[in-house]
């Protein structure tokens, strides 16, 4: 009787979370032995001696990884000493299934580990991590049919002193799933989200409060994708160019071509699943959390993340993940994002990443609330 419970649990599971759903109860059993090979791919010393790390010079594209398939991603990890400022910002990730040309995950790679702002603080949720010090992990499942590729790319102007890495995947023996859905993570900003003005004194005044945005016009877009799969989540930070509270903007999400958010929310911070400014307190869960709130004044940054991993977002033919910045898109902040979703191949491409010195955290001359002299005091 034990045994049918389960095995119906599991087709339910199947049924309602599709491939991804199968691919988090892959997790393997530790009383069940498994049948994969488990293999690693890191930067250790092939002579045996403590020289575990590689250079990457200005402008080179290191390859990390290069398996055949089939098998999945299970871990990775990064360490990286790199004397140059926000390096997080300039040192660019990309990850490429089954030979395809164009990657399907593309991302500086501070801000694909949840450290939008260019510099490091630790936080954890159930599948990114960044551990004491500087330790960058990711455990989202990643399967592949036939090739899985990751690299590193310099776009700095100093040379990656150390590139330290641990890639773990599992070996398969047999084909993936029919319909196995594959891992995507797309970066976007906005440096500034423009607002439709800069003549309000607070987020509750009518002049704010009382515009309607009904269809997201103007929200900032964490990421658009064309045929099926799911939406698991996103991180982001925001640098303030004005003062008052970020957060007065709904997230909202339109499936499969709607005109009119199929979902939507009640305000920033309660997408992020915490509630009235956060208190001004970061706080850091399994699927969401602020690891860092900032004071509500311009030149302040803030660093959020939810994962939706209890009910992925599941599209057939397309999907655009959008949040308004400030009620009905009034505020002029800068946006910084990776969205990750699972999804079946061919991808569309992404937009192209922003020039890496455009990629920098700066304050925007944008007018409105305490701009002006926030931009003097960093003169």
């Amino acid at each position: 009787m034990k045994r049918k419970l389960i095995t119906a649990f599991c087709m339910f599971a199947s049924v309602t979370l599709g491939a991804l759903g199968q691919a988090l109860l892959s997790q393997p059993p530790l009383t069940r032995q498994q049948t994969y090979k488990l293999v690693r791919v890191s930067s250790s010393d092939p002579t045996g001696r403590n020289a575990d790390a590689r250079t990457v010079m200005p402008g080179a594209t290191f390859t990390v990884l290069d398996a055949a398939g089939p098998g999945m991603i299970s871990h990775i990890w990064f360490t990286i000493a790199d004397d140059e400022p926000y390096n997080l910002k300039r040192i660019v990730l990309r990850i490429y299934w089954d030979n395809e040309k164009t990657p399907s995950v593309e991302a500086p790679i501070g801000d694909f580990f949840g450290l939008g702002l260019g510099e490091y603080h630790n936080w954890h949720s159930q599948y990114l991590s960044v551990g004491s010090i500087k330790a960058l992990n990711c455990f989202f499942p990643m399967p592949f049919a036939r090739r899985a590729r990751i690299t590193v790319t310099n776009e700095g102007k100093h040379a990656i002193d150390s590139l330290y890495y641990n890639i773990d995947y599992q070996k398969y023996s047999h084909p993936l799933p029919l319909g196995t859905l594959y891992f995507h993570a797309e970066y976007r900003q906005a440096q500034p989200n423009h607002g439709w003005t800069n003549r309000w004194i607070s987020n509750g005044e009518s002049l704010v409060n009382d515009k309607v945005n009904l269809d997201g016009k103007d929200n900032y877009v964490w990421m658009t994708a064309v045929g099926h799969g799911q939406y698991v989540g996103v991180t982001m930070s925001v640098l303030q160019n004005q003062d008052g509270w970020w957060g007065e903007g709904d997230d909202m999400f339109f499936v499969d071509g709607a005109k009119r958010p199929s979902i939507a929310g009640t305000g920033s911070e309660d997408y992020f699943l915490g509630a009235w400014d956060f208190g001004g307190k970061p706080f850091s869960y399994p699927l969401y959390g602020a690891p860092v709130v900032g004071k509500e004044i311009a030149g302040s940054g803030s660093s959020v993340y939810r994962f939706h991993l209890d009910s992925p977002i599941p599209f057939s033919k397309s999907f655009k993940a959008t949040i308004e910045h400030g009620h009905a898109n009034a505020r002029s902040d800068n946006y910084y994002s990776v969205a990750y979703w699972y999804q079946a191949e061919p991808h569309a491409a992404f937009p192209a990443l922003p020039p890496v010195e455009d990629r920098i955290p700066r304050l925007q001359v944008v007018g409105g609330p305490g701009n002006a002299a926030a931009i003097a005091a960093r003169k």
